[in-house]
């Protein structure tokens, strides 16, 4: 066993007599040691269950014959880091995340680990560090929370209660409307109710093999999800014993299943910056390129809020992630050769699996459209690509043009828009809020929920090298690249110029001449680091741009 290296032989004597200090006994060195990677804190709503789920976990692992020893993840809540310096620090946890969980494992040499996270930069993290490390490990996330309820009987999440406040800004909401929303939208712990960042990752690492089916989908409240806990803390054991890795699970074919589930799915913009993450902790190359396509040839099957009006919650009951793939396989869109932490391949697992229920997940003969929820457009504004979340855009929307509104960060363009600056057909531009600009590459939720929420989400677009939350929907356009920070053509945008979005046919265009923009180029001048110091600026020191995943170079 690995964990032999802290616990056998008199050599390790002195390392055995501090475990003996952990009140474990000889029985229970006996065992393999599992590590519980626990994402619990007191300030994020999706974690702040979670010490429960791990009891689970440890109560299936102590069942199987395990030893659970239990350390912590940091976590950010992305809601409540959103509008102000908090956002700088979100993405960047992602890696702090993997490298200290990579310390703690290679420090006391598990047999197996469990992963608990359950929001935005915890999967991704976690799955990152589960790549990196190659023991048995198996995830267990937390669930998503339920559908806030209004007093008259819609639901709602927390992307109805961000636009609630561009509404109240354009006169259309009290302030008593935005205050029912408050105390509505988010009424259990677990992630948010949508289909955001963090239900994507979760669903995906179903998709991508890593979790047991349900994982993304089953209530956090719901007490299905402690009993897939204890599953899971009774899988790892078989993982261990049959020493199954996750680069045995986590290969080319098993992250472009998860690519195709993200396109059917209509999963986060995000996951374009997570999935080529993992990939290259896996050792597997993924293409930016590649989204389109997976996406030409998969129908985009669910409109989860912010894209329509149906929750996790509706997911789960229909048949959660597996049944989504169920209906994939109609058309040999997955390789079901893939093997899955239940150590059986994708075809058994997906044998007896059956949509419950056709409206939440359409039949491939009924797709919302024929192609994926995820688009990649290039053109001079974007040499290396941007993103959109087609499927949450307005059909009048997929062509725009328009003249450029440009903002240097977040805070001025969010100005523009609640001073009713901004005019339907304008195309506005933040820049200077990518990885190395920003830095750390913050979430416009707040202008985007904005446009909306002033009624102009059907004929304005934002174009950005910042990133998105899940809960944005209309033309959102982020993660352009090369950033502005790094000499990208969004940092030469000029107000008033004409862009040209063409979301069918993949295409952004900035309307000025080669000529103009190699002059406008020897004018340019960098901007001065809005953070010199810590974290941040050591980050943007070794940051690849948003198109390669946002990793961290050596």
């Amino acid at each position: 066993m690995r964990s032999d290296q802290i616990k056998k032989g008199v050599e390790r004597a002195p390392n055995r007599s501090l475990l003996y200090a952990l009140g474990l006994t000889e029985e229970e060195l006996k065992r393999p040691i599992i590590g519980i990677v626990n994402s619990f804190n007191e300030v994020v709503p999706g974690h702040m269950h979670l010490n429960q789920i791990v009891e689970a976990v440890k109560a299936g692992v102590r069942a199987a014959g395990g030893t659970p020893l239990e350390f912590p993840a940091i976590a950010v809540c992305d809601g409540i880091a959103m509008g102000h310096e908090g956002m700088r620090y979100s993405l960047v946890t992602r890696d702090l995340i993997a490298d200290s969980t990579e310390a703690m494992v290679k420090a006391h040499q598990f047999d197996g680990l469990v992963m608990v996270p359950n929001c935005d930069k915890n999967v991704p993290g976690l799955l990152m560090a589960a790549a990196r490390l190659n023991i048995p490990t198996i995830f267990c996330s937390g669930g998503p929370m339920l559908a806030g309820k209004m007093d008259k009987g819609d639901r709602t999440s927390l992307s109805n209660m961000f636009e609630a406040v561009g509404s109240y800004h354009a006169g259309n909401m009290s302030e008593g409307e935005v205050q029912e929303y408050v105390e509505n939208a988010c009424p259990t712990c677990g992630s948010c109710s949508g289909m955001f960042t963090a239900n994507s990752m979760n669903c995906l690492t179903e998709a991508i093999g890593m979790a047991l089916p349900g994982n993304g989908s089953i209530p956090a409240v719901l007490s299905a999800r402690l009993r897939l806990a204890k599953e899971s803390g009774m899988q790892i054991m078989k993982l261990v014993e049959k020493d199954i890795k996750p680069r045995d699970i986590m290969t080319k074919e098993s992250i472009h299943n998860a690519e195709t589930v993200d396109m059917a799915l209509g999963c986060s913009t995000n996951t374009m910056l997570h999935l080529p993450a993992i990939a290259y902790e896996a050792g597997v190359e993924v293409s930016f390129d590649m989204a389109n396509e997976i996406s030409s040839k998969t129908p985009n099957l669910c409109h989860l809020a912010p894209a329509g009006n149906a929750y996790m919650e509706d997911l789960d009951m229909a048949g959660g992630v597996y049944a989504v793939m169920k209906e994939l396989t109609k058309q040999n869109l997955l390789d079901e050769s893939v093997i899955t932490v239940a150590c059986t391949t994708l075809k058994e697992a997906l044998a007896n699996v059956k949509n419950k229920n056709e409206n939440i997940i359409r039949p491939l003969e009924y797709p919302y459209s024929q192609t994926g929820g995820i688009a990649v457009l290039k053109g001079n504004l974007a040499k290396d690509g941007c993103v959109v979340k087609r499927s949450a855009v307005a059909e009048e929307m997929m062509q725009h043009e328009g003249p450029a509104r440009v903002f240097d960060g977040e805070e001025e363009a969010i100005e523009a828009i609640y001073a009713r600056k901004i005019k339907a057909g304008d195309v506005v531009v933040i820049r200077y809020e990518g990885p190395k600009g920003g830095p750390g590459m913050r979430e416009m939720l707040n202008p985007t929920s904005a446009i909306c929420g002033m009624g102009l989400g059907e004929s304005v677009a934002l174009i950005t090298d910042g990133r998105f939350s899940g809960a944005t929907r209309g033309a959102a356009i982020g993660h352009t690249s090369p950033e502005a920070a790094a000499g990208g053509v969004i940092g030469l945008v000029e107000e008033g110029d004409i862009i040209s979005i063409d979301i069918s046919n993949y295409s952004i265009e900035l309307k000025v001449s080669d000529e103009e923009l190699e002059a406008r180029r020897a004018k340019w001048v960098p901007r001065e680091p809005r953070v010199k110091t810590g974290y941040l600026a050591r980050y943007a020191k070794l940051v690849s741009s948003a198109d390669k995943g946002a990793i961290l170079t050596v």
